[in-house]
């Protein structure tokens, strides 16, 4: 089985694609008059969208920062899908109120799914995350002997002497 399909089949992966299938339904339920409402559709796609891609990423980059990075992510704009889709309540001109609280419910599960899968992320594969956000809690920063200097790259390492 592909790294994409093993990805397809994480029940997180699932989950989010139903918000983003959810997410696409509701689409064709709000009013095409309401500017605010059309530009809030645009940014519940793109959040749904970005969610699914994350995940993806997560998976296919496998090093604890890039997956920790990843994660951060999907949780911001997890958020803001739950509270966009959320504030579709506040306006009169919407009244379609079943589809808010599934996406809200969904998103809910989806995070329960989040906390685990993040839990399994393998915090002995990493390297320093020069940032410090994304370094795994009691790991110790490289020595300067350990840390990567741009005189030690050479090309030709990658490239079979072509250049």
């Amino acid at each position: 089985m592909s790294r994409l399909e093993n990805t397809q089949n994480l029940a997180i992966y699932q989950k989010a694609e139903l918000i983003y299938q959810l997410v696409e339904s509701l689409m064709g339920s709000l009013p095409e008059d309401d500017d605010y409402i059309q530009g809030t559709k645009d940014l519940m796609r793109a959040d749904a969208m970005i969610i699914m891609a994350k995940i993806a990423g997560a998976e296919g980059g496998d090093l604890y920062s890039i997956r920790m990075q990843n994660a951060a992510i999907i949780r911001d704009h997890a958020m803001h899908l739950y509270v966009q889709v959320g504030s579709l309540r506040f306006h009169e001109s919407y009244k379609d109120l079943e589809y808010v609280k599934l996406i809200r419910k969904e998103i809910d599960e989806f995070r329960l799914l989040f906390l685990d899968w993040v839990a399994g992320f393998d915090i002995s594969n990493h390297i320093w995350d020069e940032w410090g956000l994304f370094n795994p809690e009691g790991a110790v920063p490289p020595t300067e002997s350990d840390s990567f200097d741009e005189d030690d790259f050479d090309s030709s390492d990658f490239l079979d002497g072509e250049q």
